[in-house]
């Protein structure tokens, strides 16, 4: 495991912007603004009429970008566009003539960029990280700037030859990189997991608590507009599997069986499949912890805020114990569909959201690490083979089904004793990276497998 303290933001792990991948679309937007930031820092004495810039996808990006919108993305990074501001519409748009071209400022100039710019890599290519892209402005033949970043699962990126923002990063007063170090905390301490975890994030951020209740109220509303949008619209996905969406249909059944108990579970499916399918459409949602997984915290929130009619204190509660376990899954193995499979963003969605079920119920400790953990074994192996590279078959299902497992989580870690659990939180993440690491790349977010293989027959 890694050695440094957990420096990682809640509004980091809980980002707004576009779907339908954080690792394919919004990490690949930063990465093209910063890359304009950086082209920007160069001397304004350079006028060419012969100035481009190349853009080189490898691994998983290059695999599966063009169904994740990669191309897209960075073009609208190149433009100045960044995740929590762009208009869905507009975005949908790029590229949609191959031949259109794209002006880049840079300085007094502009670069004109389009699809023939972009360079889909197949086969191994010697990087850290299956996510890779490489920007390049030229001059003709000649390279002036050149940065390779990598992409790394929720949103997150860092550039080749930066640390990830590690060495700056001020020491959050409750240090801790396990489940272990923050239980041993809380009892040593005598303080509560939503303390614990403010102190920390004032600590890192300079915010207040104030600011900080309201800025997780406001992504609990991006996520929850996600579900109301979901289950209006009745519109094909995009895409060449032109697949229709479920949610608007299972939501107006579960409304006619409100007196029974299946529709418990199909208002939850419906409002999983709701913010998933509105990701699926390249319309703006929250990574939960990514945006493929963006079905499961805002389907569970919905619920228990519109059926248990939890607070909104109560619901930063949940949000905070969420945080916690997804900093841990991050930390100390990876979120990544392209490093972990679909365990790392389902499972580890499912884990976040049993942690917030369980946490808001008992604010019990040890019940929570045993939902988080059951929630993550029962995903442990499970693939990342999307359909056609679409965030469609079977990702907008497997965040349904994520959320139900997660449900079934917090039942389990509640109706017994939690202290019986053999399996900790700390062991089953080694397991999840291990897991990852042997699990062969054909079944990790590069559809040259398992589901993916059915293309054909959508």
């Amino acid at each position: 495991m890694h050695s440094k303290v957990i420096t990682t933001s809640i509004f980091d792990l809980f980002k707004v912007g576009p779907g339908p991948s954080s690792s394919h679309t919004i990490g690949p937007m930063k990465a093209a603004y910063d890359f304009l930031t950086e082209i920007n820092h160069l001397p304004n004495t350079i006028f060419s009429t012969k100035l481009s810039i190349e853009i080189h996808l490898y691994g998983s990006l290059s695999a599966t970008g063009k169904g994740h919108g990669t191309d897209r993305a960075i073009v609208a990074g190149l433009l100045g566009w960044k995740p929590d501001a762009c208009d869905p519409v507009k975005f949908l748009k790029i590229l949609k003539n191959p031949d259109e071209k794209y002006p880049v400022q840079f300085h007094e100039q502009l670069i004109e960029v389009n699809a023939e710019d972009f360079f889909f890599h197949k086969g191994k290519y010697d990087s850290p990280h299956a996510n890779t892209m490489v920007l390049k402005l030229k001059e003709g033949e000649n390279i002036l700037l050149e940065h390779e970043y990598y992409s790394i699962g929720g949103g997150f990126i860092y550039r080749k030859g930066e640390k990830q923002q590690q060495a700056n990063m001020p020491v959050p007063p409750y240090p801790y990189t396990t489940m272990k170090d923050l239980k041993a905390h809380l009892s040593r301490e005598k303080i509560t997991l939503t303390e614990l975890m403010m102190a920390n994030e004032m600590a890192l951020t300079g915010v207040s608590k104030k600011e900080i209740e309201k800025r997780i109220d406001t992504i609990l509303d991006f996520m929850h507009k996600a579900v109301k949008r979901g289950l209006k619209d009745k519109r094909i996905l995009p895409g060449t599997i032109k697949l229709s969406r479920k949610a608007p249909l299972l939501y107006e059944k579960a409304k006619n069986l409100a007196i029974t108990s299946d529709s418990f579970l199909i208002f939850l499916n419906a409002y999983c499949l709701a913010a998933s399918e509105e990701n699926a459409a390249g319309n703006i949602v929250v990574t939960a912890p990514t945006s493929g997984a963006s079905g499961v915290i805002p389907g569970i929130t919905y619920l228990i805020k519109n059926h248990f009619h939890y607070s909104p204190a109560l619901m930063r509660d949940g949000m905070w114990a969420a945080a916690a376990v997804g900093f841990l899954v991050k930390h100390n193995a990876s979120i990544s569909g392209a490093e972990m499979g679909c365990m790392g963003e389902i499972g580890t969605a499912s884990a976040m959201a049993a942690a917030m079920l369980t946490y808001c119920a008992t604010k019990d400790i040890n019940a929570m690490e045993s939902a988080a953990e059951i929630g993550i074994e029962h995903h442990l192996g499970m693939t990342c083979d999307p359909i056609g590279g679409y965030v469609q078959i079977p990702c907008i299902e497997r965040n349904a089904m994520g959320a139900v497992k997660s449900y079934n989580a917090f039942l389990l870690a509640t109706s017994g004793n939690s202290s019986l659990q053999k399996i900790s939180l700390d062991s089953v993440i080694k397991v999840m990276k291990a897991t990852g690491k042997d699990m062969s790349k054909k079944y990790k977010e590069t559809s040259e497998a398992g589901l993916a293989l059915s293309a054909t027959e959508c």
